[in-house]
């Protein structure tokens, strides 16, 4: 039988929260993946104060609530100015958060900045107007894989229209080049094959972001 090579992907989206570093890790690989194989990015808020907002514990260890800080944020910036600004002011955040460890609120009106939006966005952290479009684009992406996993979420999205969805990959570093390719290709094939719901590798080491 004549094997046939799955449709390349046109555009692949991801739901994250800006607070997580392993998320960090998986959209610096994205961003690999993307440049090797040739597909677009489209940048959407993921909470995990939402998430997690009924449950008993609290696995984020966040009681006062600050995790919804930075996706007001980001809800803001996709609302007023679009996907695009919003991975720019994601990279430029996370730069500074996660690559330097800074996690004074003053880096805030940098990184917006960095990423050439006003400044004034930042005043969307002190305010829940934005909690509305934070919970909307979180049920987006949690519709596309189920509340049973967290950040990030991924849908590939082929030439041909076909999609799947899927959570992860959880990497602890980030693959460069070709084998930033590779580890996409797998991702897409496994996750698309019917019935399909779960694979794990070696327990979590420490983020290395290198």
């Amino acid at each position: 039988m004549r094997r046939t090579e799955p449709p390349a992907t046109k555009r692949a989206d991801i739901w994250f929260d800006p607070s997580c570093p392993y998320t960090w890790i998986t959209s610096r690989w994205l961003l690999e993946a993307a440049r090797v194989r040739g597909f677009e990015i489209g940048w959407h808020v993921l909470s995990l104060s939402v998430l997690n907002e009924h449950r008993d514990d609290d696995p984020e260890g966040d009681p006062e609530g600050y995790l919804w800080l930075p996706v007001r944020i980001c809800a803001a910036v996709a609302e007023r100015h679009g996907q695009e600004a919003l991975g720019r002011y994601y990279t430029a955040l996370g730069t500074r958060v996660h690559e330097a460890g800074t996690w004074d609120p003053r880096i805030v009106p940098d990184a917006l900045a960095e990423a050439g939006l006003p400044g004034d966005l930042a005043q969307a952290a002190e305010t829940d107007a934005w909690d509305a479009a934070v919970r909307a684009s979180h049920a987006e992406g949690i519709a596309k894989v189920g509340d049973h996993v967290g950040t990030p979420i991924i849908e590939a999205t082929a030439g041909d229209g076909a999609r799947t969805a899927f959570f992860g990959p959880v990497v602890s570093r980030i693959p460069r080049g070709e084998e930033a390719g590779r580890l996409w290709d797998g991702t897409v094939l496994v996750s698309a094959v019917g019935g399909f719901h779960e694979l794990k590798g070696a327990p979590h080491a420490e983020p290395d972001y290198r």
